[in-house]
Formats: structure tokens, sequence, C-alpha cells
């Protein structure tokens, strides 16, 4: 593992700082039109879709010119494009298991962020036990006809696409019954509930119904029934692809930490000077170190060719535990100040969500990491994947044992 950065490295991340000082959007975007445009100049720039093939409008990247864009886009508090389902993760997918039609078809009107995609996997009853899905198809001559409801799904008032798996053999084992196909979300029997979470947000999330929606043939990723192994070479990129850009986001999460910890007081006494806090303020520190040497790992393991695989999963459960403890030790040195001030845009929500009123606040902060233990899977399945596929451990050793 080689974790330096070669002198042509350090010239492109200078060349990105500089772009990012002089195009980076001041205030937050608000509508779809602006979200695009903003995805529109990165894509110009040669910003999006680096590590892509050049045939499908990529520039064949190495993974470490990807990780220093994602790295410096946070430390400029650059929003991130709004198509980010389409790059992260549909993307990848058809470069590794489309068909050239489908790769035709999708792959550049991605790139230039005229179709935006949604992800449908969850449901109700299926989330973190993901191949538990129902949302059903039936084969009908060349088409599928889907019903059945998606839930938490991130981007789609706003998706003109969608990557959906379906239960198309109900007889089969539950991993084996699942298909993966693309759908269009403007299509009739489609109905987009946008759902309202507690942090008072209500456009991060909605939930999908599907009423006798046809699908064409040719919309079939893969061969019918293995959806679910094609399903893993998405959630391996959505659990493993931005971690250092998350690294640089917690650092500067950590460092208003270190402002609030210095100015808020305690019968009388400044809260950094309390050997408990400090204690706390060092943990959290060194576990931000870890999780960049753990990022600088697998980083290291793409730029030899190797995918990503299972061990994204600890990167995964790190940052997201990680960012729960940060936001809570932020909490309990505010006191019930945290109950009724405002976060700033500065924090947390700016950097994540390209800002807006409704998320700079800290009652917000505090809540919202918790979701980061739910999605791309929930911290007990993380520990699950790393005990079993990582580790080795027998199948029934339960992510609470492991805990222990």
């Amino acid at each position: 593992m080689d974790l330096r950065y070669t002198d042509e490295d350090k010239a492109f991340r200078a060349a990105v700082r500089d772009w990012l000082a002089e195009h980076a959007p001041r205030e937050p975007l608000g509508t779809v039109a602006e979200k695009k445009a903003w995805h529109r100049k990165l894509y110009e720039a040669g910003y999006l879709g680096m590590g892509w093939p050049k045939a499908y409008g990529g520039r064949e990247a190495r993974p470490i010119e990807q990780a220093i864009v994602i790295e410096e886009m946070a430390r400029a508090k650059a929003p991130g494009s709004i198509n980010w389902a389409g790059l992260g993760l549909v993307g990848p997918t058809l470069i590794h298991h489309g068909t050239d039609e489908q790769r035709e078809r999708y792959l550049r009107n991605i790139l230039l962020g005229d179709e935006v995609w949604c992800q449908l996997y969850s449901e109700p009853n299926a989330g973190s036990d993901l191949a538990a899905l129902q949302c059903r198809a039936e084969i009908d001559g060349d088409e599928f006809i889907v019903n059945g409801q998606k839930i938490w799904t991130s981007t789609a008032p706003e998706a003109d696409m969608g990557i959906l798996l379906v239960r198309t053999d109900r007889e089969a084992p539950k991993h084996q019954g699942i298909s993966y196909l693309i759908i269009d979300m403007r299509q009739p029997g489609i109905e987009v509930r946008p759902l309202r979470q507690i942090t008072g947000i209500k456009d991060e999330f909605a939930e999908v119904f599907f009423s006798n929606v046809r699908v064409p043939a040719d919309n079939l990723i893969g061969e019918l029934n293995t959806g679910w192994r094609i399903a893993q070479t998405t959630l391996s990129y959505e659990r493993g692809g931005d971690t250092m850009g998350i690294v640089a986001r917690l650092e500067q999460s950590f460092e208003r930490l270190l402002e609030i910890a210095g100015t808020t007081r305690r019968d009388g006494k400044r809260q950094i000077d309390d050997p408990l806090v400090r204690r706390k303020l060092g943990r959290i520190r060194a576990e931000i170190e870890v999780l960049r040497y753990s990022s600088l790992r697998i980083l290291s393991a793409v730029e030899k060719g190797r995918h990503p695989g299972p061990e994204s999963s600890i990167s995964k459960l790190h940052y997201s535990e990680l960012d729960k403890r940060l936001y809570g030790l932020m909490h309990e040195i505010l006191g019930p100040f945290g109950q009724v001030g405002n976060g700033g845009s500065d924090d947390y929500a700016y950097t994540t969500h390209g800002g807006g009123d409704a998320h700079d606040n800290w009652a917000y902060l505090l809540m919202q990491p918790y979701a980061e233990t739910i999605y791309a899977g929930s911290s007990e399945i993380q520990k699950n994947i790393i005990g079993e596929r990582v580790l080795g451990l027998p199948k029934g050793l339960r992510a609470d044992r492991l805990a222990r």
C-alpha cells in the first residue's frame, strides 16, 4: 500500500482547488434547473464520471484523482451533483452488467445530467433485509408488469429514471428470485409521495407506488432472476466510493466542534478544559485519522485494479457511527442551547445537501447522522457482512454478538 501523493497528484489537487475557488456556488442551490446547471459545469470541467471508460464519456482517470476531486469539493463546501445516483450507482452497474444498447442509451445522459436517476430498493418490510422485497414484476410478452411499493427513495421527486429491484420468481429462495430493471419514472402508473422526516425536511426521501406499470423487457439488466448478484455491485459503490470526501467533511465538523468546546462555558469554565470532554475530543480526532487511512487502504487497492468489495462495509460502518458520536458530543457540550440555536450554513448540512435554511439548525445536525446508520445498509447489516465475508466467521454469528 502506497499512501504518498506524487508531484502530479499534488499539481492536480492545486488545479481542482483553484477551479472550485472560482466556480463553486456561493449560495445554496434551490431549483432543479440550478442543480442541473451546476452538474453540467462540473461535467464540462472534467470532474464527473472521471473513472468511466473514454468510450462512454469518461476520462479513465486514476482512482486517486477521483478521490482528490471528492475531497476538495468537500473542503470547498461545494454541492454535489444532482445526479449522484446515476453517476455513483447506475453508471458503474451498467458498465459492468449492462448491454451495449443500454450503455449507449443511458450513460451519456447520466454524465450530461439530462436524466436524473433514483435507486428503488427498500420497501416498508424490506430495508436492511433487502432480499425480503415483495414488489413484483410479472412477464407479459415482451414486457414486465410491475406492482408494489418502494420507500426511502432519495431524489425520487426529481428523478426521470430509476433502477428497480423486483421479485420475478415468488417460488425461488428470496435471494434468487429477484431481477434488476430500468424504469421510466415519468410514465403512467407511478405515484411519488415525498416523506416528511422527523428532522422537518420533506424533500430528501419519497415513497413510490407502482400500479400495473409496463416496463420493456429490454430494460432488464443482466439475466432474469440474477438481480441480487448485480445489486451487490451497486451497493459496493454506495458503501465505499466517497470516503475521502467524508473524511474531509468530518475534519470540518471537528474544527467546528473544537470551536464550540472552546467558547461554551459550564459553571464558568470552558468545556474544552474539562478532562472528560478533552478525552472524547481526542478519541474522535483519532477515529477520523483511522478512517482516513482505512479509506486510503481501499483507494490503494482500487488503484491496483481491484473493485470495491465487502471491505467497503468497514468504512461505511465506521463513518456513519463516527458522525453520530461527533454530533452527539456537540450537543452534549451545547446542552439546552442545542435545541434552540442555529448551526449555521458552514456545518454538516451545507456540505452534504447543498445548503438550505431547513438544514441549518443544531437539532437537524444531531438527528441526521442517525440516518447514516440505516441507509446503504444498516450498521447491524454491515457488521454481519464484515463478520461473514471479511473475517470469515460462521453465518449464524449475529451482529449483536460481534459487538460484545
